[in-house]
């Protein structure tokens, strides 16, 4: 458990995620965190729900934290940071978890010295199943990289990369919640397509992303060995993967991390 006091600011979706992340693994208490949001809405969810602190001022929220989560757009980061430089100071650890900002981008608003972690985490930490990466700024410290790890692993799994690979962190992990909830929605559709209700369509389709997602952590054996264990000689499954092959489907996918990765490099560039 953490001792020290944790500010957020930005409390949307990530933001949101990270606090409810945080207070379920018990790595903090209620009274340990703040969180501001221009949003009047956004502020009075969170509070509903976690019992927190919270307040429209992000420099309030600097003056009670020790080490504060940056969670707000990308076209927004410079004139946040402008706002609250003075109060991080030197002495508090900022970890940002904007979308593309890089760490020399995030250490130029600030004072020189200034403490940076940049993050990339994904929505999942919400159910305690996050995957992020996570790289130091020029003056960060060994502690610092300790206690960031030591949040996010708290609800999920995060591994320390070198910054270059973070935009595809982004691509991968960051996006690809929403391309597995694609492949599930149209799993589903396929079994209503061949006569399944709906309710049982959808159903099976996730436990089986769950299931094989799942298989796969835990059996530590090549993905391509696991795949055989399914597909049978002119079977069904080696039927429907002669589809997905056909259609271009591995490419498809990997094109959609290459994407993904590159609209991060241009946020990261202010476009």
């Amino acid at each position: 458990m953490l001792k020290e006091k944790i500010g957020i600011i930005g409390a949307g979706k990530i933001g949101s995620a990270i606090v409810r992340g945080i207070v379920s693994a018990g790595l903090v208490t209620k009274d340990q965190i703040m969180a501001s949001d221009v949003s009047a809405a956004l502020r009075q969810s969170i509070a509903k729900d976690l019992g927190i602190e919270v307040t429209p001022d992000n420099g309030k929220v600097c003056d009670f934290a020790d080490s504060v989560i940056l969670a707000v757009k990308p076209q927004i980061v410079d004139s946040v940071l402008k706002e609250v430089a003075k109060k991080l100071g030197k002495a508090k650890l900022l970890v940002s978890v904007a979308a593309g900002v890089p760490l020399s981008r995030l250490e130029n608003n600030l004072a020189q010295g200034a403490r940076v972690v940049r993050v990339m985490p994904n929505i999942p930490c919400v159910v305690g199943a996050g995957a992020s990466g996570y790289a130091g700024g020029a003056h960060a410290t060994a502690k610092d990289m300790e206690k960031v790890g030591l949040i996010l692993n708290s609800f999920g799994i995060a591994l320390p990369v070198e910054e270059k690979y973070l935009d595809a962190v982004t691509g991968l992990s960051g996006s690809g919640p929403a391309y597995v909830f694609l492949f599930i929605e149209s799993l589903a559709d396929g079994g209503v397509q061949v006569g399944l209700s709906r309710e049982v369509a959808l159903k099976l389709a996730l436990q089986t992303v769950y299931g094989s997602a799942r298989m796969a952590l835990e059996s530590g054996k090549h993905l391509g060995e696991l795949r055989d264990e399914v597909t049978s000689p002119g079977g069904t499954t080696i039927a429907g993967l002669y589809a997905l092959e056909q259609k271009g489907f591995r490419g498809t996918v990997m094109e959609a991390v290459v994407n993904a990765t590159r609209r991060s490099q241009e946020l990261g560039k202010g476009q």
